[in-house]
């Protein structure tokens, strides 16, 4: 699959009035340029692509009468929505909505680096488009990967909620844009049950537990999130063990916030990450290292894994046209019971 097509560069040139008065070069900037947010201007300016009289120049600095500026602004090109014959495990549907089992390995929506082979692209051909839709992207925030767009009047279907690449389970889909608005507003009332079971590293004092801390971008690698003492969402996770097998837990886990990547983050940090989680510490062995009998069970689970073990189970929401209450609860994937089986008979031996 090729990557999504580098961003469009347009080119701006202004000379500064004699009867200007002193003002933020970022402030005149998205002023002057249609449709430039301020956002949008001190990236450019941040990444050397504002000279004023031939030099580089910072945000805050005062432009004056008759100064030279030009300003290269990068565009995000528009995303092509293309149908695609792509077999789905649909758990339920009606004329307003669609609930979905995701496989792992599959990407919920496209973007820059994957425009197709997604969800989005697979319930497009099965409600029976055909044509591709042109999509124009706002990337003014960093955000910009995370399928906002997908809750525009321009889409249909629309996406409610996310599953991330390597996570299986139950998603939720909207068919119109007035059912989206319904739903994600049971989602922001938080009357969306979510729940998900978890194969994490180490076993708990309590059965039961709450995890409650901010999450944001983290601040060593952009593409992750963490935990932050500033200026993240905050993000509330609750927990019970169904089963621990020594130095492994099987959670059963509720959340009632759903920021990117929360149940993942929460745990790391807590150090439990998620058995086969890559991107948070939990693809090698992280207790029971000095048990050979263990850790040899470990390595076997983790070698025939290729991704965390994190299957949103449970699914339960009112239906926004007849305001039933449907409930959905499918069962574990194969990859994930062949980790649970090996566990056991460790156990059991």
């Amino acid at each position: 699959m090729e990557n999504y097509p580098e961003k469009i560069e347009t080119i701006f040139e202004f000379k500064v009035a004699k009867g200007q008065m002193p003002e933020r070069l970022d402030i005149f900037l998205s002023n002057s340029i249609k449709n430039a947010t301020r956002n949008k201007v001190q990236r450019a300016i941040e990444e050397g692509c504002v000279i004023v009289n031939g030099k580089p120049a910072k945000s805050s600095r005062k432009i004056q009468a008759l100064d030279e500026i030009v300003c290269r602004i990068l565009k995000a090109p528009p995303i092509d929505l293309v149908p695609e014959n792509i077999p789905l495990d649909i758990v339920f549907e009606d004329e307003y909505l669609i609930v979905i089992n995701k496989p792992p390995g599959i990407v919920a929506h496209p973007g820059f680096g994957n425009p197709y082979g997604t969800i989005v692209n697979a319930v497009l051909y099965h409600l029976g488009m055909r044509e591709p839709i042109k999509i124009e992207i706002d990337d003014d925030d960093e955000n910009q990967d995370e399928g906002l767009l997908f809750s525009s009047e321009a889409i249909r279907p629309g996406l409610v909620h996310r599953l991330d690449k390597d996570t299986s389970g139950l998603m939720l889909i909207s068919k119109n844009p007035e059912v989206h608005a319904k739903l994600a507003q049971q989602f922001q009332d938080r009357t969306v049950e979510k729940v998900y079971y978890a194969l994490v590293w180490g076993t708990f004092k309590e059965d039961k537990g709450r995890i409650e801390g901010d999450i944001g971008r983290s601040q060593s690698n952009r593409k992750l999130f963490a935990v932050l003492k500033k200026g993240g969402k905050p993000a509330i996770t609750e927990y019970e063990v169904i089963e621990n097998f020594e130095y492994i837990s099987l959670l059963r886990v509720k959340l009632l916030t759903g920021r990117t990547h929360q149940i993942r983050v929460h745990f790391s940090h807590n150090h439990h990450p998620v058995f086969g989680d890559v991107s948070y510490k939990g693809d090698s062995v992280v207790f029971g290292g000095n048990n050979h009998s263990f850790k040899k069970i470990a390595d076997s689970g983790l070698e025939s894994i290729n991704r965390q073990m994190l299957h949103a189970k449970e699914l339960s929401f009112t239906h926004p046209e007849f305001g039933k209450r449907l409930n959905f609860s499918i069962k574990l994937p194969d990859d994930f019971e062949k980790v649970l089986k090996l566990f056991k008979k460790y156990m059991e031996n």
